[in-house]
Parts: structure tokens; C-alpha cells; sequence
């Protein structure tokens, strides 16, 4: 029998994690893993790579769908609500917060020195949670084969939705070649039907910022990086936004915890005020809600089945693939002296020596060694 997890539990986990989460989607995973497989045992390696696999599917935040995956997973209906809410809402506060200062100041607060040591320690924490998940979902030697290609196809800046899906796609169809037959597509049609989803813009303050961000929420995949390449064409380009308060976005989106689509809370209070940032907060996660209460009862039935069996693992290794792509780019852009170095093996230390440490230290840690050695 499955184990459930109080409601009461799975808040106190993920609004934990809406409050140390920085360092994007990767390391919010990272610290996920480690939270819910290493130290909870909640969901095991492999159910936790299919969560992450299905995540990659659909469109939305990849960390804050994988919140709601394990929510779902382990309390149903509430948990679905408890653990995104938990995990939205300390980054929508406190960038709630500096939209009202930024509002009435017109600058960000200085807070690079603590970000400057933050940054290595995530690094590490990717690592730590890549590892495992590595050892697991390669299965094969062509899996393992599958996986280093998409790693370097990632790196050289190909999409990671034409990687996951061609993934999938190439193991499904080598297996219908193997077996001489094809087994049923009709779990994973839908997935590929869902960024088709399109909504028309209203006029109006409130009603176009809704329809704007639902749009976005419904279709985009990718990074934060994605997100403002949209809100510059859907806002900067219609006059909502001037191009310095979307790179200030931009920046809010990076130094705040919890998922970088926290930062349209920044862009509607900007836009139309509180009730600006409420509606383009909700906007934007709602779509997630959805995709997940739809996708999570398919999971175990792809599981189940041989042929989307295939196509889920191929999908695993080209999301770990992925996540370790993102953690060499952010470990070459940050550990670049001797001090990020320090800061980023101590961090590595820690997390392979002491696997159950919670991970608010290792990045509590990182910020304040970061701080006295960028004061050396």
C-alpha cells in the first residue's frame, strides 16, 4: 500500500523549500531529491525520476510542477494544493515585497556579496543530487549513450523539448522496430497536444495581464530565460513594460528563492499594482495545477505499459542529462576564482560526507562563507 504524508508534513516541506530554493528549476530538483528520496524515503529513485521525466512533458515551471507531483503523490487532492501553494508563496511574498519597495525607490537592494556564495554551493548541490539519479535511469548502454549525446546537444544550446521528446520518440521507435509492433501512443498524445494550448488577449488592465501570463503559463517550456524572452515580446514590445523593469525582473527572478516565474508578481505590481501582481501571479501557475492533475494518474499506467515504458526512461536520462548540462554552465559562469572554489568543495564535501544535512545549511553556508571571502 502506497504511504500517505499528513497535509500538515508536506506543507512544512515544500514551504521550507520555497524558502531556500535558490539557484533555479536544477537545483530546486536537487534539493527535492534529497529532501523527499534520501532523507523522507517519501517516493523512491525511480518513481522521483518518472515524476521528473513527466515534469519535463508538459509545459509550466519545471520545480514547482514537481512540487505538485509530490504533493499529489503523497496526500491526494489537498497535497496537489499544499505543496504548490507552499512552494509559490514564499518567493511571491518576498518578491511582493521588493515590488513595492522597487515601486517606490526605483532600485534593487545590494545583495550580490551573499549570491556570490550561494551560486558554488548550488553547484555542489546539484552534483549531489545528479549523481544518483544518473546511476539510475541508465539502464543500458543505449541509454547511457542516449544520455551523453544529450548532454552535449544540450550544451551546444539545442532546445530541451526537441531533446526530451526526440528522446522518447527514437527509444519508442527502436522498440516498435525490435518487437515488430507498436504499442498504444494514447497516453502520450495528449502531452504532445498540450502546448498547442493558446488563449486570446482581452483589453483591460487586469483582464490582458491574465490572459497574457495564462498563455504563457500554458505553452512555455523552459528556463526563466524562456519566460522573459516571451514577456519581452508580450509586454516590452506592447508598451506594459519598459525594458529596464523587465531586466530588473530578470534579476529578481535570479537573487529571490522558489521558482523564477515568482518574478511576474515583480512585472504585475509594476504593470497594475496589488491587484496587478495577484493576477499575473495566479495566471501564470494555474496552467501547472492542471497539467499535473491531469498527468500524475498516467504516470504509473506509462509505467506499466512496455512501449511507454521505454519512452519514460529514454525521457529520464534526457532530464538528468539536462539537469547535469545546466549544472556545467552555472559551474563555469560562478566558480571562476579561488574563493568560489573553496566555497564550492567545501559544499561538495558536505553533501556526498553528510548525505541527510539539510540543504538550507549547505546554502545558508555558501552565502556567508561567499561574504567573508568576497571581503578578503
Amino acid at each position: 500500500m502506497e504511504q500517505k504524508i499528513s497535509i500538515a508534513a508536506i506543507a512544512k516541506l515544500f514551504l521550507k523549500l520555497g524558502f531556500i530554493g535558490f539557484g533555479g528549476p536544477a537545483a530546486h530538483i536537487a534539493m527535492m531529491q534529497q529532501e523527499v528520496v534520501v532523507k523522507r524515503k517519501w517516493l523512491s529513485e525511480q518513481h522521483f525520476l518518472d515524476l521528473l521525466g513527466a515534469t519535463n512533458l508538459i509545459p509550466g515551471p519545471n520545480s514547482t510542477e514537481m512540487a505538485i507531483h509530490i504533493g499529489y503523490d503523497k496526500g491526494g487532492w489537498k497535497g496537489l494544493i499544499t505543496a504548490g501553494l507552499c512552494f509559490i508563496l514564499p518567493a511571491v511574498l518576498i518578491t511582493g515585497i521588493l515590488a513595492v519597495l522597487y515601486h517606490k525607490y526605483g532600485q534593487l537592494p545590494e545583495v550580490q556579496p551573499f549570491i556570490y556564495g550561494i551560486k558554488p554551493a548550488i553547484v555542489a548541490i546539484i552534483i549531489g543530487a545528479v549523481y544518483p539519479l544518473a546511476r539510475k535511469s541508465v539502464k543500458s548502454l543505449f541509454l547511457g549513450v542516449m544520455g551523453i549525446i544529450v548532454l552535449i546537444a544540450s550544451l551546444l544550446g539545442i532546445n530541451e523539448v526537441y531533446l526530451m521528446f526526440g528522446a522518447g520518440l527514437l527509444a519508442l521507435a527502436l522498440y516498435a522496430f525490435q518487437n515488430r509492433k507498436t504499442d498504444s501512443l494514447q497516453s502520450v498524445v495528449p502531452l504532445l497536444l498540450l502546448q498547442l494550448t493558446q488563449a486570446n488577449l482581452w483589453t483591460g488592465g487586469n483582464a490582458r495581464l491574465f490572459w497574457t501570463f495564462l498563455k504563457i503559463g500554458s505553452i512555455l517550456y523552459g528556463s526563466g530565460y524562456v519566460l522573459f524572452a516571451f514577456l519581452d515580446t508580450e509586454l516590452v514590445a506592447k508598451g506594459l513594460l519598459t525594458r529596464q523593469q523587465l531586466m530588473d525582473a530578470i534579476a529578481i527572478g535570479q537573487f529571490t528563492p522558489g521558482p523564477v516565474f515568482s518574478a511576474v508578481t515583480f512585472i504585475g505590481y509594476q504593470v497594475n499594482g496589488f491587484t496587478g501582481a495577484i493576477v499575473a501571479t495566479v495566471a501564470i501557475f494555474l496552467p501547472s495545477f492542471v497539467f499535473v492533475a491531469l498527468l500524475n494518474p498516467l504516470i504509473k499506467k506509462m509505467r506499466h505499459s512496455k512501449g511507454l515504458s521505454v519512452f519514460l526512461d529514454a525521457v529520464n536520462v534526457a532530464s538528468v542529462a539536462i539537469i547535469a548540462a545546466v549544472c556545467l554552465i552555472m559551474g563555469k559562469e560562478t566558480i571562476t576564482d579561488w574563493r568560489t572554489i573553496t566555497i564550492a568543495l567545501i559544499s561538495g564535501i558536505i553533501v556526498f560526507k553528510f548525505k541527510k544535512i539539510n540543504s538550507a545549511f549547505i546554502v545558508l553556508g555558501g552565502a556567508l562563507l561567499g561574504y567573508v571571502l568576497k571581503a578578503i
